[in-house]
């Protein structure tokens, strides 16, 4: 997965643990796609400030991931999703088999169970 967007989605799930100038010079970088000079210049701070504030933060949000593991579970529950969608898909004007039948509750269990 691209650096932005992991950062830009574990700002999303992590970024209210963050200080509130911290989470704005993140979402200003990742989100809104900002340079460091229109951040310090709208923070009234400096290049070198801006770029601390990003690695201090990143370095805190994959610290959160590594210990929370929040954005796994998500992307491992939207994939479980997709294949159940997919498989409901294929089968929507077929009988559905027993064995089909316990493929998606399969499926849908370690939803739950996550």
């Amino acid at each position: 997965m691209e650096e932005k967007i992991k950062m830009s989605i574990l700002c999303g799930i992590y970024g209210n643990l963050l200080t509130d100038k911290q989470y704005q010079i993140l979402d200003d970088y990742y989100n809104n796609d900002l340079s460091l000079s229109e951040i310090a210049e709208n923070n009234e701070i400096t290049r070198q400030a801006v770029n601390d504030m990003i690695n201090k933060g990143k370095a805190k949000l994959v610290e959160y991931e590594e210990k929370l593991h929040f954005m796994d579970k998500v992307l491992n529950q939207e994939k479980i999703i997709d294949e159940i969608i997919e498989e409901l898909e294929k089968n929507k004007n077929k009988e559905l088999t027993e064995a089909k039948i316990s493929n998606v509750s399969k499926k849908l269990k370690t939803l739950i169970d996550d």
